[in-house]
């Protein structure tokens, strides 16, 4: 059985296809404070920035020599020594000692000292445009959420394995531009579009998250020890649990999510004045932030992003990308949290699919 040119069509798609009208990469250098890193993020509504420093004077994460070089010339310009996300700025915050704690100081620190707080930070990715999509989407299906595509790239071995690679300059690809590629594809990836999450297997049962009545330097505090991203509120059972930690979501009422990215929608003339808040209270305050364009308290900021078992993948795929969020929430027909689907798995279902049907001849 031959398969549909449609869908070889998609399998020889290449990183440049999907990298196509990406705005010039969004970067801080390294001796910007982390007050203004997290304005550049804000700003630009992104939620990871590479930074970069002078050439020949810092150890990339994890050995990376990712440069930007003057493209006639070829004289290297600038080095970028990691990548910088929102946990790693709430895993900063969360260092601090409460309510009392020096705010200002904490945040005017250099970002080039926090790299690495979370393990994305520790190493920088790069994607050639001519790799293919199916390569790609390997990668992304790993876990790595983020990477580095030169629009003319030269790369050389120097000392065994470790690569240098030189550009003028870069975009970066992440796996919610796979997934939105993938979406203006579904035609062509119908037989697993149509399946469902819980027959894809795809979901994570294994959910920890805090409840109503958590206060925001908590969850940031939970968050940091388990390297999450995200956690689902759930609706407290009674007055005796623990605040402090995180709790196993499953089974619970689901009534809210508190993200890393939920600082987006938080100045930082605010931010101090917000930690002290409860998580639901935290996200109320985001979602009528004008740094969002809405004031409506029920803005789609607030909207919980679910699916159920039973739901198809393209539905979880069509709600992850236009809700713009990293995970879709599996709840049961009563709203309690059954688990989650994330673009890592979302991609790693597409990905399977295409590579079992290439094989059908």
């Amino acid at each position: 059985m031959q398969i549909s040119n449609e869908k070889q069509g998609l399998r020889e798609k290449k990183v440049g296809d999907v990298t196509v009208g990406k705005r010039r990469l969004v970067e801080v250098p390294y001796t910007a404070t982390l007050a203004h890193t997290l304005n550049v993020l804000v700003a630009n509504r992104v939620v990871a920035v590479p930074v970069a420093a002078p050439p020949g004077h810092w150890i990339g994460a994890g050995g990376s020599m990712i440069m930007e070089s003057d493209k006639q010339t070829g004289a290297v310009r600038k080095h970028y020594i990691g990548m910088v996300t929102m946990l790693d700025i709430l895993g900063h915050i969360g260092g601090g000692d409460g309510d009392g704690f020096d705010f200002e100081g904490i945040m005017s620190v250099p970002v080039s000292s926090i790299i690495g707080h979370c393990l994305e930070g520790l190493s920088l990715w790069t994607l050639n445009p001519n790799t293919s999509i199916l390569d790609c989407m390997e990668m992304f299906s790993k876990g790595v959420h983020r990477a580095l595509v030169p629009l003319d790239s030269h790369t050389e071995n120097i000392s065994g394995v470790e690569l240098v690679e030189s550009a003028s300059s870069y975009r970066m690809l992440t796996q919610m531009d796979v997934l939105r590629f993938l979406k203006e594809h579904a035609s062509e990836l119908n037989s697993v579009l149509s399946c469902s999450v819980g027959e894809l297997g795809v979901i994570h049962e294994t959910v920890f998250g805090v409840t109503d009545g958590t206060k925001v330097m908590e969850a940031i505090k939970c968050m940091k020890v388990a390297s999450l991203n995200a956690v689902p509120i759930i609706e407290a059972s009674d007055g005796t649990e623990d605040c402090t930690k995180l709790i196993n979501g499953k089974g619970r009422k689901l009534i809210g999510t508190f993200s890393a990215t939920d600082l987006r929608g938080c100045p930082v003339t605010l931010l101090q004045s917000w930690l002290p808040l409860s998580v639901m209270d935290f996200t109320e305050k985001v979602s009528t932030s004008p740094l969002h364009g809405s004031t409506n308290s029920r803005s789609p900021w607030r909207e919980l992003v679910t699916c159920f078992a039973e739901s198809c993948l393209g539905e979880a795929i069509d709600k992850a990308v236009a809700k713009h969020v990293h995970r879709v929430w599996v709840v049961d027909r009563q709203g309690s949290l059954v688990g989650l689907v994330s673009l890592t798995d979302m991609i790693r279902a597409v990905r399977i699919s295409l590579l079992s049907d290439a094989s059908v001849i």
